[in-house]
């Protein structure tokens, strides 16, 4: 226990110090995870190189010192620290997947208006004005005079077409119906893709802070129990095995702290690719964690929820109906058309063969029947690509249909399996902490060596690792399985940051 005043002998603060260290900051590190890591990498380089200072004299409380100081980090951080939810947000404008995404959904959206065109009426102008040199000699005698006539002549017309009966227009309004819920149902993919993909790259940062996080603090422990081996050497109580264990386990941790710290960098960058900004501080898990079981507890149901409102299920059902469709449109190609057509035009000349302008106005309307009779095979042919299309559509339906229930039933196993994984992996953490204190204990009384004391602190940190990867991939598989089955929203994302501080 540390006392609370200092004398000015710096070898009694280095021992309580590193002792104190050692003992409840990598306890904390555990419990805080990522967040607390650079707090354990200042108080323990400041500790552990304090042995220098040997004329200074220390007249404060050090445990205070330490509480006051990690408790104004952990204010600080935690309210500056980004949640997944503002990631979320962030992404929703930053990210160049989504905002393609976005992009398609409007042009999919113009499919409804251009095919509703296809059943309106067209107008159309036009209008001309013509320089005209001409030089006519008639043959024999006439009565109108031979020679060259030069005058401009003008005109425009109005001209308007109003489709009648045209099954290939009506079943290409009908289907711009079907290709304006295709894009909706992709877009609505995307966003459920989107939320993934954060809360994954979320996730992965989150863990790769841990796994830094607890090298650190492992290769901490690791040193004090090298350094302790070297003292037992140095009074002959213990072997050169004993150092050269601890040393070979210190450099081991020290290489996977490097790795640790390399994939840290990785993954933020994976993050930065979605909000277009280098993440800072994140709010890690706390403890309003739960493990929350499934409703309904019954994978058929979540299977046929599934069925009902997938996101690609619905893109590949919209498909299969567009290539029905597509059949009868081309069919549609042997149909006659039935048209109502009617102009107006006026049309001006200064001159003219007869040697005087004139000035003339047209108005027609009617009705105008097309029969195509041959067509060089053409229509034959697009019936039967479109049929093969159809066939094919129909196929990948099916699949998506598989699909779909193998994603959902394996992401409902991964919620329950990994509610079980998270309930072992917290009782092996409690086995490991139990096994480390009684390694340490039987190491002292001579019935444990130091390599037992090594393996223990390893499967310690291990066991702690693999229980926080298991709860960020209990929360995956949650938004996983609510995605499976087409329900994924911005309100199941929120839920899942109330676990985080």
């Amino acid at each position: 226990m540390i006392p609370t005043q200092w004398d000015n002998t710096s070898n009694t603060v280095l021992s309580a110090a590193r002792s104190y260290m050692t003992s409840w900051i990598p306890a904390f590190a555990g419990m805080t995870k990522g967040w607390a890591s650079p707090t354990v990498a200042f108080f323990s380089k400041v500790v552990f190189n304090y042995g220098k200072l040997n004329n200074r004299t220390i007249k404060f409380d050090m445990r205070k010192m330490l509480c006051v100081s990690i408790l104004a980090l952990v204010i600080s951080r935690a309210a500056s620290a980004a949640d997944l939810l503002e990631t979320y947000h962030a992404a929703q404008s930053q990210d160049a997947v989504f905002a393609a995404a976005r992009a398609a959904r409007q042009a999919g959206q113009e499919k409804l208006p251009q095919g509703r065109s296809l059943l309106l009426p067209s107008v159309s102008l036009s209008a001309n004005s013509t320089y005209n040199d001409n030089d006519i000699q008639y043959r024999g005698t006439s009565l109108f005079r031979s020679g060259a006539s030069r005058f401009n002549s003008n005109g425009y017309g109005v001209n308007l077409t109003q489709p009648l009966f045209r099954q290939q227009n009506w079943l290409a309004y009908t289907e711009a119906g079907l290709q304006v819920a295709q894009a909706d149902a992709q877009f609505s993919g995307a966003e459920q893709d989107l939320i993934l993909r954060v809360a994954q790259a979320y996730f992965d940062v989150l863990i790769a802070q841990d796994s830094v996080q607890l090298a650190a603090a492992q290769k901490t422990a690791i040193a004090e129990q090298l350094e302790q081996a070297r003292r037992n050497f140095e009074v002959g109580t213990a072997t050169i095995t004993d150092t050269l264990e601890a040393q070979a386990r210190y450099d081991l941790v020290d290489a996977q702290e490097i790795a640790a710290q390399s994939n840290l960098e990785v993954k933020k960058r994976t993050l930065q690719q979605l909000t277009n900004a280098m993440p800072g501080d994140l709010r890690q898990l706390g403890r309003q964690f739960r493990l929350e079981a499934l409703q309904p507890a019954d994978m058929d149901q979540w299977v046929e929820e599934a069925q009902r409102h997938n996101t690609q299920l619905a893109v590949a059902q919209a498909a299969a109906e567009l290539a029905e469709k597509e059949v009868a449109r081309n069919r549609g190609g042997h149909y006659p058309t039935l048209d109502l057509v009617a102009n107006y035009s006026e049309n001006s000349a200064s001159g003219g063969s007869l040697g005087v302008g004139s000035d003339s106005r047209n108005k027609a309307i009617g009705v105008q029947l097309n029969l195509p009779l041959f067509q060089g095979g053409v229509t034959q042919s697009r019936v039967r690509e479109a049929e093969a299309n159809r066939d094919r559509a129909g196929e990948e339906l099916e699949t998506a249909r598989r699909n779909v229930a193998l994603q959902t039933r394996q992401a409902y196993l991964g919620v329950v399996n990994g509610i079980a994984q998270v309930k072992a992996l917290q009782q092996a953490l409690t086995s490991s902490e139990s096994l480390l204190e009684a390694s340490k204990l039987g190491q002292e009384v001579g019935v444990r060596t130091n390599l037992d004391v090594l393996n223990a602190q390893q499967q310690l940190y291990s066991t702690r690792r693999d229980l926080y990867q298991a709860e960020y991939n209990y929360l995956i598989s949650q938004l996983r399985l609510k995605a499976a089955a087409g329900t994924l929203a911005e309100e199941d994302l929120a839920r899942v940051n109330q676990a985080l501080y």
